[in-house]
């Protein structure tokens, strides 16, 4: 029994090992630099999509925080329009819980079809989720929503710009954008925000660059300029595989005056 249950566990954690392995071994290949972005996504992602969530759980800090943030400030109400773009596997909207079933609608959009059919299933007995494969910079809701938000997926987007326009056009009046995401800042930021050793800007964007990740200061400069009525927090989270290094990122929240 002992020996049935010791082998058991060696098994589990073995294909734990053997997953994880997959994901690194594709974060270490990199993105490919050929074919349009979808194929870039699909071939990146498609041979970790099954582990995606259990890995990047260690990595993409603040996403449930963003959410507590969106529901505290009533951005989520109850028969509200919810839309995340870049939604991955779906993962993200576990984190409002029990708001999810209260909501009229949401709209989960992602342009790799093999996060997408993750998200399918995770998704399948939620009659209130709909799940698009769809470009974030295009995709259009029916009628204008209460909320929009994008977890680690802004920095992914060649055309940040557009999607930041498109997430914003999408809005009600009164309506909130919320993102979450890393960063590097600039040199010389802005009175009040923090300001990043040398060291750091140069080193993150790197680092994320293989992967098809791009940080930079723009993104949250165009967010602030876009939305002014906002809040923003920034902060610092561990990496996987890198101890003692802690990479920036930052919550925002803006507010669609009119």
């Amino acid at each position: 029994m002992a020996t049935a249950a010791w082998s058991a566990r060696f098994a589990t954690r073995f294909a734990a090992w053997l997953a994880e392995l997959k994901v690194l071994l594709a974060l270490l290949r990199g993105q490919p630099s050929a074919g349009s972005h979808a194929e870039r996504l699909e071939a990146f992602y498609a041979p970790q999509a099954g582990r995606y969530d259990a890995f990047r759980e260690r990595l993409l800090h603040g996403r449930a925080e963003l959410v507590a943030e969106l529901i505290a400030a009533q951005a989520v109400p109850s028969g509200g329009h919810l839309v995340e773009l870049g939604a991955g596997t779906g993962r993200n909207l576990l984190f409002f819980g029990d708001r999810l079933a209260a909501l009229e609608r949401v709209d989960a959009v992602d342009l790799c079809p093999s996060l997408v059919s993750e998200a399918q299933r995770r998704t399948a007995a939620m009659a209130n989720v709909q799940i698009h494969q769809a470009d974030a910079c295009r995709w259009q809701p029916e009628a204008p929503v209460d909320t929009v938000y994008l977890a680690y997926s802004l920095t992914m987007i060649p055309d940040w710009r557009a999607a930041i326009d498109n997430a914003i056009a999408m809005l009600k009046p009164g309506g909130h954008l919320g993102v979450v995401d890393f960063y590097v800042s600039a040199a010389a930021p802005a009175p009040g925000l923090v300001r990043h050793s040398a060291l750091a800007r140069a080193f993150w964007p790197r680092w994320f660059r293989h992967d098809g990740v791009h940080l930079e200061p723009e993104r949250l400069a165009y967010l602030r300029r876009a939305l002014p009525n906002h809040r923003l927090t920034e902060a610092m989270a561990p990496v996987p595989y890198l101890p003692g290094l802690r990479v920036p990122y930052y919550r925002f929240i803006g507010r669609k005056d009119r």
